[in-house]
């Protein structure tokens, strides 16, 4: 087997961990109760933040494009309205956080990305909200709807920089990924 099969592989590999990481995570999410349909903690985004430094674009991009998807399947909402909120939520705030992550560099956190991504899907999703289901009323539900991203994104951000920082899993995985990119 050739070198570039290999980190074909094992990029592959990682991919499939982490999208198996997010899956497990949303699954956890779902029981958890919900005041709205589309109102989540955004748990099953730690993936994401804990690779967003390592993996290329279009691996991160498919990381999130199969985990939204998976989390329809799963949540039963793929052929529904509500997964219009999760697709343009998740992708949305994916452009913007590998965005910030590839202009910034390390000079933002991964709490100050985790806070800009969930603010972009919020924001987005109240968009949708009104745009589709409740008008000029889906506005009375931003404060809530924007403080529970706010302090779950702080809290998210925070765990993944704890396990990029403690984790020998990521340091042996993700920084050899990085590091073959390069």
């Amino acid at each position: 087997m050739t070198e570039s099969t290999q980190k074909a592989i094992d990029r592959e590999t990682l991919i499939a961990l982490l999208v198996g990481f997010a899956v497990f995570l949303a699954t956890i999410e779902l029981v958890i109760p919900k005041p709205l349909p589309f109102l989540r903690l955004g748990i099953a985004n730690l993936p994401i933040l804990i690779a967003l430094r390592s993996l290329r674009f279009r691996d991160l991009f498919l990381l999130v494009f199969i985990k939204i998807m998976v989390m329809g399947l799963f949540s039963g909402s793929l052929f529904s309205y509500t997964f219009l909120f999760s697709i343009a939520g998740g992708i949305s705030s994916f452009l913007v956080m590998a965005g910030t992550a590839a202009i910034i560099k390390k000079r933002l956190s991964l709490v100050g990305i985790s806070v800009i991504g969930a603010f972009t899907s919020n924001c987005v999703q109240l968009w949708i909200a009104g745009l589709l289901v409740f008008g000029e009323g889906a506005w009375f539900i931003a404060p809530p709807f924007l403080v529970v991203g706010t302090i779950s994104s702080v809290l998210l951000g925070l765990l993944a920089a704890r396990f990029i920082q403690k984790s020998q899993w990521v340091r042996t995985h993700l920084v050899m990924n990085a590091e073959h990119q390069q």
